[in-house]
């Protein structure tokens, strides 16, 4: 394979594709080029102090709902709003965001690896307002800073965080035997804690049972998030509440925990973290979604003795994946999901695209931002976004995307975008476009686009 030819191929299987320009700067190698992006400080952090915080999202989101639990109540008309109401404002800034963010990228490698592990710990923004405000916050306080750092961090800042304890009820979970469980006669949730192990850690196979399931949930009561505005130190924020934290030691896993109150807790995810299982569950996922549907297995193995030997070093593991040479000589069959797809459209045509317009796009697509269907998050395999329906929804908004975008000749625009990968008989299709909008719908629709 040639450095044209493995240029071109780091972009669009490891990046969010190409834009003019960047597959005439040949004098990097490819390689290097994507480590590069990676090794450099804070390279996935999300700097917006415009912005707000996830406890200012919260704030702001709970003060918006009772104004209007307010109104209603007296029969007054809900209070008038200039725009769209306060999560939805907020997330349109935070796509915003990130669509500023995915242009500048030189290759997209960075950015491809934070898609990754928000999808890894999602959350849904349809599961309430909180959970939409702060899903923007989520991504950038919680994930952002540990996606090149240690898994053990990455798991801890995303189990304590609001919008996850919210969204899978860790929030509301009181210990059966706690002070506050014997005064209001509420219990245990168990929903955190079986994803916890089934998506976030050991994978379903990993080896644990219900029994498991109930000792993590009863390790994580406490954890929780201050809900009155007079506790201007806890409100919006994580923190520990002991009076609801189940009493005296677990087992999970064969393991004995009996440290005090959040210890207990947090021993438990850092050795959640170290297990073989989670290695490989973790491995296995990020060379399916990078790499392969069915992807090597020597090549998940590496990755998995990589994370094992370095203790969840992510950076190292990230390293490891675009070092490997069965990562660059598998056969280019995954199809960009349809974030993927937007994303990569817009680095490639620089499209006008004002939040509103881009938030329903994606959803037309079947791919809101920060809100997939279950926790498991949106799957990222070809079967999944190759039905027929999904396929015909793309075609339209490429034309969309296309018609929004100030373009030079698509014949030129698709040697720069897609450089060696290029086709002849793609090539020949653009070159009978009757329009330069036409010809740049039908590059982003070739296969040479949806294929990484």
């Amino acid at each position: 394979m040639s450095t044209s030819d493995r240029m071109a191929l780091a972009f669009s299987r490891f990046g969010y594709g190409a834009r003019p320009g960047d597959l005439a700067q040949t004098r990097t190698n490819p390689r290097e080029r994507l480590l590069a992006e990676i090794e450099r400080r804070n390279a996935a952090l999300l700097q917006a102090p415009a912005l707000p915080s996830t406890r200012d999202a919260y704030a702001a989101v709970r003060e918006d709902q009772m104004e209007r639990s307010e109104a209603k109540a007296d029969g007054a008309p809900k209070p008038e709003r200039a725009g769209p109401q306060v999560p939805q404002a907020i997330l349109q800034d935070e796509i915003a965001a990130r669509l500023a963010r995915i242009r500048a990228a030189d290759m997209g490698f960075a950015e491809r690896l934070v898609a990754f592990w928000t999808n890894h710990f999602c959350v849904e923004a349809k599961a309430g307002g909180p959970v939409r405000g702060m899903a923007g916050a989520y991504e950038r306080e919680a994930l952002r800073p540990h996606v090149l750092g240690k898994f053990e961090d990455l798991l801890v800042a995303a189990t304590r965080h609001p919008a996850m304890l919210i969204y899978l009820n860790n929030a509301s979970s009181i210990g059966p035997d706690s002070r506050a469980g014997e005064r209001r006669n509420k219990g245990l949730n168990e929903n955190h804690a079986r994803e916890i192990m089934e998506l976030h850690t050991l994978g379903v196979t990993g080896g644990y049972d219900q029994a498991d399931v109930i000792a993590l949930a009863k390790i994580l009561t406490g954890w929780t998030i201050g809900y009155s505005p007079d506790n201007n130190e806890r409100y919006g924020r994580y923190w520990f509440n002991a009076n609801a934290h189940e009493p005296g030691a677990q087992t999970l896993l064969g393991m004995r925990y009996d440290q005090p109150g959040e210890q207990q807790g947090l021993s438990a995810l850092a050795d959640l973290a170290r297990r073989p299982a989670t290695a490989r569950h973790v491995a296995d996922k990020l060379a399916r979604h990078f790499v392969s549907d069915r992807p090597p297995q020597a090549l998940v193995e590496r990755l998995a003795d990589t994370f094992l030997k370095t203790g969840g070093d992510l950076l190292a593991v990230a390293v490891v994946l675009v070092s490997d040479e069965e990562a660059w000589t598998a056969p280019a069959a995954k199809i960009r999901t349809p974030q993927e797809f937007v994303w990569s459209a817009a680095r490639a045509i620089d499209p006008d695209l004002p939040p509103p317009f881009l938030g329903r796009t994606l959803a037309a697509l079947g791919q809101p931002l920060w809100d997939p269907p279950a926790p498991a998050g949106f799957k990222d395999d070809a079967a999944t976004w190759l039905a027929p329906d999904a396929m015909t929804t793309r075609v339209e908004i490429a034309e969309r995307l296309a018609s929004r975008a100030s373009l030079i000749d698509p014949r030129d625009l698709a040697e720069a975008v897609l450089g060696a990968r290029l086709s002849e008989a793609t090539r020949q299709t653009i070159a009978r476009a009757e329009s330069p909008a036409q010809g740049a719908a039908l590059m982003l629709m070739s296969p040479e686009f949806q294929r990484r």
